[in-house]
C-alpha cells in the first residue's frame, strides 16, 4: 500500500527511529507465500517510478523544468520513502469477526523480502527511513490528497 504522504515518522518504545519532512511516501509492505526476490525488485521500481506528485511537491532547491510531465514520480523528484513491513494487509476476514493470518509470509520468509525491497530502492537512490520488523510501531504522517494506492506486482 502506497500512500502519498507529508511528514512521516515512525517510533518504536517512544523513540523515533526513521522519518521524513515534507513531501515523500509511506509504504506498507505485506509478503505473502509466494513473493520472491524478483517481487522484491519489481515492487522497488514500481515505488520509485509511481507518477503521483506534481512539480508543487518537488522540494526546495530541485528545479522541474517546464515541459516536464505533469505526473511524476518520487524518483523523479528525490523525495523520500518511509518503508513499513505490515503483515497484517493480509488480513482474511471472510469468516467471523476474527482476522486470520494465513496467506502472510512467516518473519522468517517476509523479512528478507522486505529487506530486499528497501535495497533496491537504496540502489535506485532513493532515501529511504524504516520500521524495525516485527516491531510494535506507532507510524505517524499525513495523507497528503488524500492519494492510497494498493498495488500488487503479481
Amino acid at each position: 500500500m502506497i500512500q502519498r504522504a507529508i511528514d512521516a515518522s515512525v517510533t518504536v518504545d517512544g523513540s523515533t527511529i526513521g522519518a521524513f519532512e515534507g513531501s515523500g511516501l509511506v509504504v506498507l509492505i505485506g509478503i505473502t507465500h509466494t513473493d520472491d526476490p524478483t517481487t522484491a525488485a519489481r515492487m522497488a521500481d514500481k515505488i520509485h517510478g509511481l507518477r503521483i506528485f506534481d512539480a508543487l511537491h518537488a522540494p526546495e532547491g530541485v528545479c522541474v523544468p517546464p515541459g516536464s510531465p505533469r505526473e511524476l514520480s518520487a524518483g523523479d523528484l528525490g523525495l523520500p520513502v518511509l518503508v513499513i513491513s505490515q503483515f497484517t494487509l493480509y488480513a482474511d476476514t471472510r469468516k467471523g469477526r476474527r482476522p486470520t493470518w494465513d496467506n502472510a509470509a512467516p518473519g522468517q520468509v517476509a523479512a528478507p523480502l522486505v529487506e530486499a525491497v528497501i535495497a533496491a530502492l537504496l540502489a535506485l537512490g532513493t532515501e529511504v527511513a524504516t520500521g524495525i520488523f516485527g516491531a510494535d510501531m506507532k507510524v505517524n504522517f499525513t495523507n497528503d490528497g488524500p492519494i492510497t494506492i494498493i498495488v500488487d506486482v503479481d
